[in-house]
Protein backbone atom coordinates (compact mmCIF):
# COMPACT_ATOMS: atom_id res chain seq x y z
CA UNK A 1 0.00 0.00 0.00
CA UNK A 2 1.36 3.41 -0.99
CA UNK A 3 0.91 6.14 1.59
CA UNK A 4 1.54 9.87 1.46
CA UNK A 5 2.96 11.31 4.68
CA UNK A 6 3.01 14.92 5.73
CA UNK A 7 6.31 15.52 7.42
CA UNK A 8 5.22 16.66 10.87
CA UNK A 9 6.90 14.43 13.42
CA UNK A 10 8.52 14.28 16.80
CA UNK A 11 11.64 15.80 15.33
CA UNK A 12 12.22 19.17 13.75
CA UNK A 13 12.67 19.28 9.97
CA UNK A 14 15.06 21.90 8.69
CA UNK A 15 16.20 22.03 5.08
CA UNK A 16 18.98 24.12 3.75
CA UNK A 17 20.75 24.62 0.48
CA UNK A 18 24.27 25.34 -0.48
CA UNK A 19 26.31 27.09 -3.14
CA UNK A 20 28.34 24.70 -5.21
CA UNK A 21 32.11 25.17 -4.90
CA UNK A 22 33.74 24.31 -8.19
CA UNK A 23 37.39 23.52 -8.79
CA UNK A 24 38.62 23.64 -12.34
CA UNK A 25 41.38 21.20 -13.13
CA UNK A 26 43.36 21.54 -16.35
CA UNK A 27 44.43 18.30 -17.98
CA UNK A 28 48.25 18.12 -17.61
CA UNK A 29 50.31 17.67 -20.73
CA UNK A 30 52.44 14.56 -21.00
CA UNK A 31 55.81 14.44 -22.73
CA UNK A 32 55.75 13.03 -26.27
CA UNK A 33 51.94 13.11 -26.24
CA UNK A 34 49.66 15.54 -28.04
CA UNK A 35 48.19 18.36 -25.94
CA UNK A 36 44.57 17.65 -24.98
CA UNK A 37 41.94 19.92 -26.48
CA UNK A 38 39.23 18.74 -24.04
CA UNK A 39 37.46 21.51 -22.09
CA UNK A 40 38.17 22.08 -18.44
CA UNK A 41 36.38 19.71 -16.10
CA UNK A 42 34.20 21.20 -13.38
CA UNK A 43 34.36 19.13 -10.20
CA UNK A 44 31.77 19.67 -7.49
CA UNK A 45 33.73 19.44 -4.25
CA UNK A 46 31.58 20.99 -1.51
CA UNK A 47 28.24 22.63 -0.72
CA UNK A 48 29.57 23.88 2.62
CA UNK A 49 29.62 27.61 1.72
CA UNK A 50 25.92 27.57 0.86
CA UNK A 51 25.02 25.48 3.89
CA UNK A 52 26.84 27.91 6.18
CA UNK A 53 25.10 30.88 4.55
CA UNK A 54 21.57 29.43 4.54
CA UNK A 55 21.47 27.52 7.80
CA UNK A 56 20.79 30.53 10.08
CA UNK A 57 17.58 31.29 8.13
CA UNK A 58 16.08 27.83 8.73
CA UNK A 59 14.38 27.41 12.09
CA UNK A 60 12.83 24.75 14.25
CA UNK A 61 9.15 25.14 15.13
CA UNK A 62 7.52 23.49 18.13
CA UNK A 63 3.77 23.71 18.62
CA UNK A 64 1.31 22.52 21.21
CA UNK A 65 -2.46 22.31 21.39
CA UNK A 66 -5.00 21.04 23.85
CA UNK A 67 -7.05 18.10 22.61
CA UNK A 68 -10.13 16.71 24.29
CA UNK A 69 -10.22 12.99 25.05
CA UNK A 70 -13.74 11.67 24.65
CA UNK A 71 -12.91 8.18 25.78
CA UNK A 72 -12.28 8.92 29.44
CA UNK A 73 -15.51 7.38 30.74
CA UNK A 74 -15.58 4.34 28.50
CA UNK A 75 -13.52 2.00 30.74
CA UNK A 76 -15.48 -1.08 31.92
CA UNK A 77 -15.44 -0.24 35.62
CA UNK A 78 -17.10 3.13 34.91
CA UNK A 79 -20.25 1.29 33.84
CA UNK A 80 -23.17 1.85 36.29
CA UNK A 81 -23.26 -1.93 36.91
CA UNK A 82 -19.84 -1.78 38.60
CA UNK A 83 -20.39 1.57 40.30
CA UNK A 84 -23.51 0.32 42.15
CA UNK A 85 -21.31 -2.13 44.02
CA UNK A 86 -18.11 -0.09 44.48
CA UNK A 87 -19.47 3.46 44.80
CA UNK A 88 -19.68 6.40 42.48
CA UNK A 89 -16.00 7.37 42.85
CA UNK A 90 -14.59 3.93 42.11
CA UNK A 91 -12.28 3.83 39.11
CA UNK A 92 -11.90 7.57 38.75
CA UNK A 93 -8.21 7.22 39.56
CA UNK A 94 -7.87 5.16 36.40
CA UNK A 95 -9.64 7.58 34.09
CA UNK A 96 -7.88 9.10 31.10
CA UNK A 97 -7.64 12.89 31.45
CA UNK A 98 -10.38 14.71 29.59
CA UNK A 99 -7.86 17.13 28.10
CA UNK A 100 -4.34 16.40 26.95
CA UNK A 101 -1.60 18.50 25.39
CA UNK A 102 -0.50 17.36 21.95
CA UNK A 103 2.93 18.51 20.79
CA UNK A 104 4.44 18.64 17.34
CA UNK A 105 7.71 19.63 15.73
CA UNK A 106 8.44 20.97 12.29
CA UNK A 107 10.54 23.52 10.44
CA UNK A 108 10.28 26.97 8.97
CA UNK A 109 12.13 29.41 6.76
CA UNK A 110 12.75 33.07 7.59
CA UNK A 111 11.67 35.07 4.55
CA UNK A 112 11.67 38.63 5.89
CA UNK A 113 14.25 40.19 8.24
CA UNK A 114 11.49 41.63 10.45
CA UNK A 115 10.44 38.19 11.65
CA UNK A 116 8.14 36.63 9.02
CA UNK A 117 8.52 32.86 8.66
CA UNK A 118 7.07 30.38 6.16
CA UNK A 119 6.07 26.87 7.23
CA UNK A 120 3.37 24.25 6.62
CA UNK A 121 -0.17 24.75 7.82
CA UNK A 122 -0.23 21.25 9.32
CA UNK A 123 2.75 22.14 11.54
CA UNK A 124 0.76 24.82 13.41
CA UNK A 125 -2.85 23.80 12.68
CA UNK A 126 -4.93 24.35 15.82
CA UNK A 127 -1.88 25.21 17.92
CA UNK A 128 -2.36 27.30 21.05
CA UNK A 129 1.37 27.89 21.54
CA UNK A 130 4.04 28.15 18.82
CA UNK A 131 7.74 28.65 19.51
CA UNK A 132 10.62 29.15 17.09
CA UNK A 133 14.20 28.13 17.82
CA UNK A 134 17.05 29.64 15.81
CA UNK A 135 20.48 28.25 15.04
CA UNK A 136 21.99 30.32 17.86
CA UNK A 137 19.58 28.59 20.31
CA UNK A 138 17.34 31.63 20.77
CA UNK A 139 13.74 30.61 21.36
CA UNK A 140 10.95 33.09 20.58
CA UNK A 141 7.21 32.79 20.82
CA UNK A 142 5.54 33.17 17.41
CA UNK A 143 2.10 34.32 16.39
CA UNK A 144 0.26 32.76 13.48
CA UNK A 145 -0.34 35.57 10.98
CA UNK A 146 -2.50 33.40 8.74
CA UNK A 147 -2.84 29.96 7.21
CA UNK A 148 -4.07 28.40 3.98
CA UNK A 149 -5.09 24.76 4.22
CA UNK A 150 -5.60 24.52 0.43
CA UNK A 151 -1.86 24.83 -0.18
CA UNK A 152 -0.69 23.75 3.32
CA UNK A 153 1.12 27.05 3.84
CA UNK A 154 1.24 29.12 7.04
CA UNK A 155 2.91 32.44 7.87
CA UNK A 156 4.30 33.11 11.36
CA UNK A 157 5.91 36.18 12.89
CA UNK A 158 8.32 36.60 15.77
CA UNK A 159 9.32 39.80 17.51
CA UNK A 160 12.80 40.21 16.08
CA UNK A 161 14.67 42.40 13.61
CA UNK A 162 17.53 41.99 11.14
CA UNK A 163 17.09 38.24 10.86
CA UNK A 164 18.98 36.28 8.19
CA UNK A 165 16.71 35.31 5.30
CA UNK A 166 16.70 32.90 2.36
CA UNK A 167 16.58 34.43 -1.10
CA UNK A 168 13.74 33.29 -3.37
CA UNK A 169 14.37 31.57 -6.67
CA UNK A 170 11.85 31.54 -9.53
CA UNK A 171 10.44 28.03 -9.15
CA UNK A 172 8.91 28.16 -12.64
CA UNK A 173 12.46 28.00 -14.03
CA UNK A 174 13.41 24.89 -12.08
CA UNK A 175 14.21 22.02 -14.44
CA UNK A 176 14.05 18.28 -14.00
CA UNK A 177 17.61 17.17 -13.32
CA UNK A 178 18.64 20.30 -11.38
CA UNK A 179 20.45 19.74 -8.10
CA UNK A 180 18.28 20.05 -5.00
CA UNK A 181 19.44 20.26 -1.38
CA UNK A 182 17.49 19.52 1.77
CA UNK A 183 18.55 20.09 5.38
CA UNK A 184 16.64 19.13 8.45
CA UNK A 185 16.47 17.14 11.65
CA UNK A 186 14.89 13.86 10.58
CA UNK A 187 13.86 11.54 13.38
CA UNK A 188 15.41 13.93 15.92
CA UNK A 189 18.96 13.12 14.85
CA UNK A 190 20.00 16.76 14.54
CA UNK A 191 20.75 18.86 11.51
CA UNK A 192 21.21 16.72 8.42
CA UNK A 193 21.98 17.73 4.84
CA UNK A 194 20.88 15.63 1.88
CA UNK A 195 21.35 16.11 -1.83
CA UNK A 196 19.41 14.95 -4.85
CA UNK A 197 17.87 16.25 -8.03
CA UNK A 198 14.53 17.59 -9.16
CA UNK A 199 12.73 14.42 -10.20
CA UNK A 200 9.55 15.98 -11.62
CA UNK A 201 7.48 19.16 -11.70
CA UNK A 202 3.77 19.84 -11.60
CA UNK A 203 2.82 16.75 -9.61
CA UNK A 204 -0.88 16.78 -8.73
CA UNK A 205 -3.80 14.47 -8.05
CA UNK A 206 -2.16 13.13 -4.87
CA UNK A 207 -4.98 14.21 -2.58
CA UNK A 208 -2.61 15.95 -0.17
CA UNK A 209 -3.84 19.50 -0.73
CA UNK A 210 -6.62 21.37 -2.47
CA UNK A 211 -4.21 22.99 -4.93
CA UNK A 212 -1.32 20.77 -5.96
CA UNK A 213 1.61 21.69 -8.21
CA UNK A 214 4.38 19.90 -6.35
CA UNK A 215 8.09 19.81 -7.07
CA UNK A 216 9.23 16.20 -6.64
CA UNK A 217 12.75 15.41 -5.45
CA UNK A 218 14.81 12.41 -4.46
CA UNK A 219 16.80 14.43 -1.90
CA UNK A 220 16.18 12.44 1.29
CA UNK A 221 13.25 13.96 3.20
CA UNK A 222 11.96 12.23 6.30
CA UNK A 223 9.38 12.77 9.06
CA UNK A 224 10.35 15.92 10.92
CA UNK A 225 11.08 18.00 7.83
CA UNK A 226 7.67 19.67 7.37
CA UNK A 227 7.92 23.34 6.52
CA UNK A 228 11.62 23.21 5.76
CA UNK A 229 13.43 24.53 2.70
CA UNK A 230 14.25 22.90 -0.60
CA UNK A 231 17.01 24.95 -2.23
CA UNK A 232 18.89 24.93 -5.51
CA UNK A 233 22.64 24.80 -6.10
CA UNK A 234 22.83 28.57 -5.62
CA UNK A 235 21.28 28.29 -2.18
CA UNK A 236 18.04 29.96 -3.25
CA UNK A 237 14.68 28.77 -1.98
CA UNK A 238 12.69 26.80 -4.57
CA UNK A 239 10.13 25.07 -2.35
CA UNK A 240 8.67 24.31 1.08
CA UNK A 241 8.88 20.60 1.85
CA UNK A 242 5.52 19.12 2.67
CA UNK A 243 5.13 15.37 2.19
CA UNK A 244 6.75 12.09 1.22
CA UNK A 245 5.47 9.02 -0.57
CA UNK A 246 6.05 5.84 1.38
CA UNK A 247 5.15 2.17 1.07
CA UNK A 248 4.09 1.98 4.70
CA UNK A 249 7.41 2.46 6.46
CA UNK A 250 6.99 6.20 7.00
CA UNK A 251 10.57 6.94 5.97
CA UNK A 252 12.29 8.24 2.88
CA UNK A 253 11.67 6.28 -0.32
CA UNK A 254 13.28 8.80 -2.64
CA UNK A 255 9.98 10.53 -3.44
CA UNK A 256 9.44 13.81 -1.63
CA UNK A 257 7.18 16.75 -2.46
CA UNK A 258 7.58 20.49 -1.97
CA UNK A 259 5.20 23.38 -2.56
CA UNK A 260 6.84 25.58 -5.26
CA UNK A 261 8.03 28.84 -3.76
CA UNK A 262 6.14 30.86 -6.38
CA UNK A 263 2.87 29.42 -5.06
CA UNK A 264 3.96 29.75 -1.42
CA UNK A 265 5.03 33.35 -1.99
CA UNK A 266 1.68 34.28 -3.56
CA UNK A 267 -0.10 32.82 -0.53
CA UNK A 268 2.32 34.55 1.85
CA UNK A 269 1.84 37.97 0.24
CA UNK A 270 -1.94 37.72 0.60
CA UNK A 271 -1.76 36.45 4.18
CA UNK A 272 0.54 39.29 5.22
CA UNK A 273 -1.58 41.89 3.42
CA UNK A 274 -5.07 40.63 4.27
CA UNK A 275 -4.70 37.91 6.90
CA UNK A 276 -6.25 35.39 4.50
CA UNK A 277 -6.05 34.14 0.93
CA UNK A 278 -8.52 35.43 -1.66
CA UNK A 279 -8.65 33.48 -4.92
CA UNK A 280 -9.92 34.21 -8.39
CA UNK A 281 -13.17 32.60 -9.56
CA UNK A 282 -14.13 31.64 -13.11
CA UNK A 283 -17.23 29.53 -12.47
CA UNK A 284 -16.64 26.42 -14.55
CA UNK A 285 -16.21 22.72 -13.89
CA UNK A 286 -13.11 21.73 -15.89
CA UNK A 287 -12.23 18.18 -16.88
CA UNK A 288 -9.17 16.48 -18.30
CA UNK A 289 -9.52 15.35 -21.90
CA UNK A 290 -9.16 11.63 -22.54
CA UNK A 291 -8.31 10.27 -25.99
CA UNK A 292 -11.93 9.12 -26.30
CA UNK A 293 -13.18 12.64 -25.51
CA UNK A 294 -10.71 14.16 -27.95
CA UNK A 295 -12.10 11.91 -30.66
CA UNK A 296 -15.70 12.79 -29.76
CA UNK A 297 -14.97 16.53 -29.84
CA UNK A 298 -12.82 16.19 -32.97
CA UNK A 299 -9.72 17.50 -31.19
CA UNK A 300 -6.22 16.84 -32.49
CA UNK A 301 -4.80 16.08 -29.02
CA UNK A 302 -5.75 15.91 -25.31
CA UNK A 303 -4.28 19.26 -24.26
CA UNK A 304 -6.55 21.78 -22.61
CA UNK A 305 -9.39 21.76 -20.09
CA UNK A 306 -12.84 20.64 -21.22
CA UNK A 307 -15.68 22.64 -19.65
CA UNK A 308 -18.22 20.19 -18.26
CA UNK A 309 -20.43 22.83 -16.66
CA UNK A 310 -20.76 26.59 -16.32
CA UNK A 311 -22.22 28.09 -13.15
CA UNK A 312 -25.13 30.40 -13.82
CA UNK A 313 -24.33 34.06 -13.17
CA UNK A 314 -20.59 33.34 -12.92
CA UNK A 315 -17.84 35.33 -14.67
CA UNK A 316 -17.54 32.54 -17.23
CA UNK A 317 -21.26 32.66 -17.97
CA UNK A 318 -21.18 36.46 -18.39
CA UNK A 319 -18.23 36.12 -20.78
CA UNK A 320 -20.08 33.60 -22.93
CA UNK A 321 -18.04 30.50 -22.09
CA UNK A 322 -20.17 27.42 -22.77
CA UNK A 323 -20.34 23.80 -21.77
CA UNK A 324 -18.24 21.78 -24.23
CA UNK A 325 -15.68 24.55 -24.79
CA UNK A 326 -12.02 23.58 -24.44
CA UNK A 327 -9.81 26.20 -22.79
CA UNK A 328 -6.28 26.02 -24.22
CA UNK A 329 -4.70 29.32 -23.08
CA UNK A 330 -5.09 31.96 -20.39
CA UNK A 331 -3.30 35.27 -20.87
CA UNK A 332 -1.01 33.69 -23.43
CA UNK A 333 0.03 30.80 -21.19
CA UNK A 334 -0.88 27.33 -22.39
CA UNK A 335 -3.36 25.26 -20.38
CA UNK A 336 -2.39 21.60 -20.48
CA UNK A 337 -5.10 20.14 -18.23
CA UNK A 338 -7.88 20.94 -15.77
CA UNK A 339 -5.54 21.19 -12.78
CA UNK A 340 -3.45 23.82 -14.52
CA UNK A 341 -6.56 25.89 -15.27
CA UNK A 342 -7.67 25.67 -11.61
CA UNK A 343 -4.23 26.80 -10.42
CA UNK A 344 -3.96 29.70 -12.86
CA UNK A 345 -7.41 31.02 -11.98
CA UNK A 346 -6.97 30.52 -8.23
CA UNK A 347 -3.66 32.37 -8.17
CA UNK A 348 -5.05 35.36 -10.07
CA UNK A 349 -6.50 38.22 -8.02
CA UNK A 350 -10.28 38.74 -8.13
CA UNK A 351 -11.25 41.63 -10.38
CA UNK A 352 -8.49 40.85 -12.88
CA UNK A 353 -9.55 40.65 -16.52
CA UNK A 354 -7.96 37.65 -18.22
CA UNK A 355 -8.04 36.63 -21.87
CA UNK A 356 -9.03 33.02 -22.42
CA UNK A 357 -8.42 31.23 -25.71
CA UNK A 358 -10.82 28.37 -26.29
CA UNK A 359 -11.89 25.87 -28.93
CA UNK A 360 -15.57 25.64 -29.83
CA UNK A 361 -16.70 23.31 -32.60
CA UNK A 362 -13.08 23.13 -33.74
CA UNK A 363 -12.68 26.89 -34.10
CA UNK A 364 -10.46 29.11 -31.94
CA UNK A 365 -11.78 32.21 -30.25
CA UNK A 366 -10.64 34.46 -27.41
CA UNK A 367 -12.91 35.91 -24.73
CA UNK A 368 -12.18 38.42 -21.98
CA UNK A 369 -13.29 37.37 -18.49
CA UNK A 370 -13.29 39.52 -15.36
CA UNK A 371 -12.63 37.04 -12.56
CA UNK A 372 -14.74 37.09 -9.42
CA UNK A 373 -13.82 36.06 -5.88
CA UNK A 374 -13.94 32.38 -5.14
CA UNK A 375 -16.72 31.59 -2.64
CA UNK A 376 -16.28 28.98 0.07
CA UNK A 377 -15.40 25.91 -1.91
CA UNK A 378 -17.41 22.73 -1.82
CA UNK A 379 -15.03 20.06 -3.02
CA UNK A 380 -16.64 17.68 -5.45
CA UNK A 381 -16.23 14.01 -4.74
CA UNK A 382 -14.96 11.28 -6.97
CA UNK A 383 -17.21 10.04 -9.70
CA UNK A 384 -18.55 6.51 -9.67
CA UNK A 385 -21.11 4.86 -11.85
CA UNK A 386 -22.66 3.73 -15.05
CA UNK A 387 -24.04 3.92 -18.45
CA UNK A 388 -27.28 3.55 -20.27
CA UNK A 389 -28.29 1.97 -23.32
CA UNK A 390 -28.80 -0.02 -26.31
CA UNK A 391 -25.34 -0.10 -27.90
CA UNK A 392 -22.38 -2.18 -26.90
CA UNK A 393 -20.80 0.84 -25.18
CA UNK A 394 -23.86 1.22 -22.94
CA UNK A 395 -24.66 -2.41 -22.22
CA UNK A 396 -25.66 -2.92 -18.59
CA UNK A 397 -27.38 0.45 -18.17
CA UNK A 398 -31.08 0.99 -17.49
CA UNK A 399 -32.79 4.38 -17.68
CA UNK A 400 -36.23 5.80 -16.87
CA UNK A 401 -38.14 8.95 -17.62
CA UNK A 402 -37.20 11.96 -15.54
CA UNK A 403 -40.57 12.84 -14.03
CA UNK A 404 -41.43 15.43 -11.38
CA UNK A 405 -41.02 12.90 -8.57
CA UNK A 406 -37.53 11.96 -9.77
CA UNK A 407 -36.59 15.62 -10.06
CA UNK A 408 -37.67 16.19 -6.47
CA UNK A 409 -35.79 13.15 -5.18
CA UNK A 410 -32.64 14.17 -7.06
CA UNK A 411 -33.07 17.81 -5.93
CA UNK A 412 -32.91 19.10 -9.48
CA UNK A 413 -34.74 22.26 -10.58
CA UNK A 414 -38.09 21.90 -12.39
CA UNK A 415 -37.67 21.86 -16.12
CA UNK A 416 -34.46 19.80 -16.08
CA UNK A 417 -34.53 17.50 -19.13
CA UNK A 418 -33.00 14.08 -19.58
CA UNK A 419 -33.35 10.47 -18.43
CA UNK A 420 -32.31 9.10 -15.06
CA UNK A 421 -30.03 6.08 -14.77
CA UNK A 422 -31.56 3.43 -12.53
CA UNK A 423 -29.06 0.59 -12.92
CA UNK A 424 -25.44 0.10 -13.96
CA UNK A 425 -24.03 -3.42 -14.24
CA UNK A 426 -20.84 -4.05 -12.30
CA UNK A 427 -17.83 -4.33 -14.59
CA UNK A 428 -19.62 -2.75 -17.55
CA UNK A 429 -17.93 -0.10 -19.69
CA UNK A 430 -20.28 2.45 -18.17
CA UNK A 431 -19.36 1.43 -14.64
CA UNK A 432 -15.67 1.61 -15.43
CA UNK A 433 -16.16 5.08 -16.94
CA UNK A 434 -17.76 6.31 -13.73
CA UNK A 435 -21.53 6.49 -14.22
CA UNK A 436 -23.92 5.62 -11.39
CA UNK A 437 -27.63 5.21 -10.62
CA UNK A 438 -29.18 8.63 -10.06
CA UNK A 439 -27.13 10.28 -12.79
CA UNK A 440 -29.23 12.19 -15.32
CA UNK A 441 -28.19 11.89 -18.97
CA UNK A 442 -28.95 15.18 -20.74
CA UNK A 443 -27.02 14.73 -23.99
CA UNK A 444 -25.75 11.82 -26.05
CA UNK A 445 -23.12 12.70 -28.65
CA UNK A 446 -24.20 16.37 -28.34
CA UNK A 447 -27.87 15.51 -29.03
CA UNK A 448 -30.28 16.72 -26.33
CA UNK A 449 -32.21 14.01 -24.50
CA UNK A 450 -35.76 14.58 -23.19
CA UNK A 451 -37.14 11.04 -23.04
CA UNK A 452 -36.21 7.37 -23.01
CA UNK A 453 -37.08 7.16 -26.70
CA UNK A 454 -34.65 10.02 -27.42
CA UNK A 455 -32.02 8.15 -25.46
CA UNK A 456 -32.66 4.88 -27.32
CA UNK A 457 -32.40 6.55 -30.73
CA UNK A 458 -29.25 8.44 -29.80
CA UNK A 459 -27.48 5.37 -28.42
CA UNK A 460 -28.38 3.01 -31.28
CA UNK A 461 -24.90 2.58 -32.71
CA UNK A 462 -22.90 -0.27 -34.09
CA UNK A 463 -20.27 -2.19 -32.08
CA UNK A 464 -17.11 -0.25 -31.27
CA UNK A 465 -18.75 3.16 -31.13
CA UNK A 466 -17.61 5.51 -28.35
CA UNK A 467 -20.53 7.37 -26.80
CA UNK A 468 -20.13 10.87 -25.31
CA UNK A 469 -22.63 11.60 -22.54
CA UNK A 470 -23.39 14.87 -20.77
CA UNK A 471 -24.45 13.87 -17.27
CA UNK A 472 -26.07 15.93 -14.52
CA UNK A 473 -25.09 14.79 -11.05
CA UNK A 474 -26.32 16.74 -8.07
CA UNK A 475 -26.98 19.84 -10.17
CA UNK A 476 -23.57 19.94 -11.90
CA UNK A 477 -22.86 18.55 -15.35
CA UNK A 478 -19.82 16.84 -16.77
CA UNK A 479 -18.89 14.71 -19.76
CA UNK A 480 -18.29 10.97 -19.85
CA UNK A 481 -16.81 9.16 -22.84
CA UNK A 482 -17.93 5.51 -22.76
CA UNK A 483 -15.65 3.34 -24.84
CA UNK A 484 -17.04 0.11 -26.25
CA UNK A 485 -15.19 -2.97 -25.10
Amino acid sequence: MILVYCLLAGSVGVLIGSRALKTYMAVPSVAAAPVSTAPEVGMLTSFAPIVEKDLPAVVNISSSKVVRNNGGDEMPFMDPFFRQFFGGNFGRQFRTPQQQVERGLGSGVVIKPDGYILTNNHVVDGATDVRVTFLDKRELRAKVVGTDSKTDIAVLQVDAKDLPVLAFADSSKVKVGDIALAMGQPFGLGQTVTMGIISAKGRNGLGIEGYEDFIQTDAAINPGNSGGALVDARGELIGINTAILSHGGGGNQGIGFAVPINMARAVMDQVIAHGKVVRGYLGVMPEDITPAMASSFRLTDTRGALIGDVTGGSPAAHAGIQRGDVIVEMDGQKIEDSNQLRLRVAMTAPGTTVHVKLLRDGKEQTVAVKLGELPNEAQSGSVQGGDGGGSSALDGVAVEELDSQALQQLRLPPGTKGVVITEVADGSAASVAGLAPGDVVQEVDHARISSVSDFDRATRRGPGHTVLLLVNRGGSTRYFAIEAR
